[in-house]
């Protein structure tokens, strides 16, 4: 589940549905399902069996942990405290309220959304519906340490002021054993997945602190390894991550390639900065 990029928009967001292990299999709401086969994609998104492995944060990584509850810089925000900032945004952890998730559901079901000819408004939001009954069942279902979903914000000198969303990526931890081959030492590593960045604010750096984010999380939760998919022939995606540190490690089979509509993907691995 990594950025589904397309080639002539450069979405920010890696295929939304097919990043996650195949075993997931939680249970969509019933009556999205009969309207088209994209629906569906809740059987793909996380029913984590990774949830019920617990994983401690390191002694090295307590101080920058108490760092970013508090805020980061004294705001008093709690965990929703900013992460990172640059270029004119600044990331966070998503807060659990209707508002803000519904923001982050509109702006993946934006980036993920495939236009079809007949009722497109009507199909958009039942599809923006079932990315939302997603998020809410990875955050009902998904301790504190082992998921998160960040959220890229405009930066405002005024504190009143509600900043605009304009971007988000899920940041999970797996033990996917045929990608740990690739991790020295380690047992478990942060899946990056769901990047998406409205459509006004791509080409702007937004997805670069994104991934800034992501790494920081990394080193707050003491993971050395960031792990994600993109598609092989995407090479805006490739260099998104490249110029962010991330180095291709493998691909899908040839063979799968040869799916209709199928397009290959290669895992791209990044290792962190512990210090």
């Amino acid at each position: 589940m990594v950025v589904l990029h397309h080639l002539n928009t450069f979405t920010i967001s890696m295929e939304f549905f097919s990043h996650f292990p195949w075993s997931f299999t939680p249970t969509p709401p019933s009556r999205f399902n009969i309207f088209h086969p994209r629906f569906l994609f809740l059987q793909k998104v996380s029913k984590s069996q990774h949830l019920c492995h617990c994983s401690s944060v390191s002694s090295s990584s307590q101080q920058l942990q108490e760092q970013v509850a508090d805020g980061g810089d004294g705001g008093g925000k709690g965990h929703f405290g900013n992460l990172v900032q640059g270029y004119g945004w600044k990331v966070r952890k998503m807060v659990e309220e209707d508002h803000e998730m519904r923001s982050v559901a509109n702006i993946q079901a934006e980036a993920f959304y495939e236009p079809v000819i007949l009722f497109n408004d009507v199909f958009f939001q039942f599809f923006q519906a079932e990315v939302l009954a997603g998020l809410l069942y990875r955050l009902k279902n998904s301790p504190p340490d082992r998921y998160a979903c960040l959220v890229a914000e405009t930066i405002t000198s005024e504190i009143e002021d509600r900043q605009q969303l304009v971007g988000v990526v899920d940041v999970t931890v797996f033990r996917d054993e045929s990608v740990l081959g690739y991790l020295s030492g380690a047992d478990e590593y942060l899946y990056v997945s769901g990047i998406a960045v409205l459509r006004d604010f791509r080409r702007k750096k937004v997805a670069s602190i994104l991934l800034k984010a992501c790494e920081t999380l990394a080193n707050i939760w003491g993971y050395k390894y960031l792990v994600l998919r993109a598609y092989e022939d995407d090479w805006g995606a490739r260099k998104l991550y490249t110029n962010a540190g991330y180095r291709m490690v493998s691909g899908d089979p040839l063979w799968t390639s040869s799916w209709i509509g199928r397009r290959r993907r290669v895992l791209l691995i990044k290792q962190c900065n512990t210090t």
